[in-house]
């Protein structure tokens, strides 16, 4: 994918920078929110075996519930707990063709989850031996590691604690 560069980088960073000053306030002056947090986000399988496999096996995220789409006839819809009171959710849809996942205007770019550095370095672990390839901190990043699901979404196992970014306190 082409990045910006020279005069069109330069605009990007200032935009950038103008929409922190005219948005971002420091963290005392932040209002609280308006919701409670994240109930569930709902993303597309292509196959709820696979899936539930990659998430619960291989992850060690629980399944917590496996019903029919009240939407959609014969589709499943699931849910993982990803801790913190917070599910991931997944439909199928039998009989839809789904194209590969695309990094693109209203698609996930990535799910952020935060785990103890004692579940990060465990992570790894079943990563390496189920030979399944991730990038993390041979880009210099140390406390990160992105892999996709069978289904294309990224995840990313983050070392770090919830609402903190690079050591930064973000939120109460």
């Amino acid at each position: 994918m082409p990045q910006p560069e020279g005069a069109e980088l330069d605009a990007v960073r200032e935009r950038r920078n103008a929409l922190r000053d005219q948005y971002l306030r420091p963290l005392a002056e932040r209002p609280a929110s308006t919701a409670r947090g994240i109930h569930h986000a709902a993303l597309i399988c292509r196959d709820v075996e696979a899936t539930i496999r990659f998430y619960q096996e291989l992850l060690g995220f629980p399944l917590v519930e496996l019903v029919e789409n009240r939407d959609y006839t014969g589709s499943s819809h699931f849910f993982f707990d990803v801790g913190n009171r917070t599910l991931l959710g997944f439909f199928d849809f039998p009989g839809h063709d789904h194209p590969d996942f695309q990094e693109t205007i209203g698609g996930v770019q990535h799910i952020a989850l935060s785990v103890s550095p004692e579940q990060f370095t465990a992570a790894k672990q079943r990563l390496d031996a189920a030979g399944i390839e991730y990038l993390g901190p041979d880009r210099g990043i140390e406390d990160s590691v992105y892999i996709r699901d069978p289904n294309g979404v990224g995840i990313e196992l983050y070392r770090e604690e919830l609402a903190i970014f690079e050591g930064t306190k973000l939120v109460n």
